[in-house]
């Protein structure tokens, strides 16, 4: 039981997942389905510091690998998790960081696809250590890998992406290039469109060449949900996104399609509505940040920003991006 207000809300079924450290959700994905979340890196490492990163900026940018927790831990996790044979679309790594950064992430892979060969096993990533076959060699048992390309040209991955000084976007192309050489799952390469950036002429020519060289099985576009790393960055109309469809389409060999939004959900309806009343209250009293709630209601960050994201979509909150960082209000 907790008390919010002048209620008592039971959340047991909400909070059932509270002693896990890496494991979140099941959750909707709007690309996966019903998807559990492994994290497997502590918050915000990334080679990465993208301008539209919906969990904001990186605060350790890094690219070397390193295992970060006990592997067991992770293992027992799941296990405890899998003993209720869950309905799953998919075991996805993803978080609020760069999976492929965890050394750890290839005995990971092989003991989900032995001991539970009845799941799907997806990866989320940016991609960089693609250029890494040792890298590559670990995620070959996944069912999907869904990496990032968001610009070919140097100007544009620098503008948008803010790599580790090290780090070139012909390595990324290159390694994920060599990744579709040697991986015989799908793969759906996302490209996360900033306006006035990527989404030129220039631009898009440039992306449609790498793309035929990466022969991915689909590219989706995607946008803003609600505010990104850099208050700068805007939602693109749907207007802007057909338009980008439509000259990519033409210069590709591959579909692309629009990553449609969808009414977040978590896999059992009434927890769903216990952490929207929780954040209703909570927001209505004091403003604060994705990170503030994650801390304060003990659930992964990962979960909060879903639901957030399908809020400010229907305006019941608002942002406003102080010195600390984006904060989120209810708005009657």
């Amino acid at each position: 039981m907790m008390a919010v207000g002048s209620r008592i809300y039971n959340l047991e079924p909400l909070f059932k997942m509270i002693k896990y450290k890496h494991l979140f959700g099941p959750v909707m994905s709007r690309r996966l389905g019903i998807s559990l979340g492994i994290d497997l890196v502590p918050y915000k490492y990334c080679p990465l510091n993208c301008v539209y990163c919906e969990v904001q900026r990186t605060t350790h940018q890094v690219t070397k690998r390193e295992a970060f927790f006990d592997i067991r831990e992770i293992l027992d996790e799941l296990d405890n998790f899998m003993v209720t044979n869950p309905h799953l679309d998919y075991i996805t790594f993803s978080g609020a960081g760069e999976p492929t950064l965890n050394s750890s992430l290839g005995q990971i892979v092989n003991y989900i696809k032995a001991k539970y060969k009845g799941y799907k096993l997806a990866l989320l990533t940016n991609g960089i250590l693609f250029s890494d076959k040792e890298v590559r060699n670990e995620v070959l048992p996944c069912d999907i890998v869904l990496p990032s390309l968001d610009s070919a040209t140097p100007e544009g991955f620098e503008k948008i992406n803010r790599p580790c000084p090290e780090l070139k976007v012909a390595d990324l192309i290159e390694g994920l290039i060599q990744f579709r050489h040697e991986y015989k799952g799908i793969i759906w390469l996302e490209v996360f469109l900033v306006s006035g950036i990527n989404t030129t002429t220039e631009e898009i020519s440039a992306l449609a060449k790498a793309i035929n060289r990466i022969k991915p099985d689909l590219v989706q576009l995607n946008c803003l949900d609600r505010p990104g790393a850099e208050e700068w960055v805007k939602p693109i109309s749907l207007h802007t996104l057909k338009q980008v469809k439509a000259q990519l389409s033409e210069k590709v060999c591959v579909p692309v399609e629009i990553i449609a939004k969808v009414k977040y959900q978590h896999a059992a309806s009434q927890p769903d509505i216990e952490l929207i009343e929780l954040l209703e209250n909570t927001l209505k009293r004091r403003p604060s940040t994705a990170e503030d709630l994650s801390a304060m209601l003990d659930i992964h960050i990962n979960e909060i920003s879903k639901v957030l994201s399908n809020l400010y979509q229907e305006k019941k909150i608002t942002a406003q991006r102080e010195s600390r960082g984006v904060f989120y209000k209810w708005t009657s």
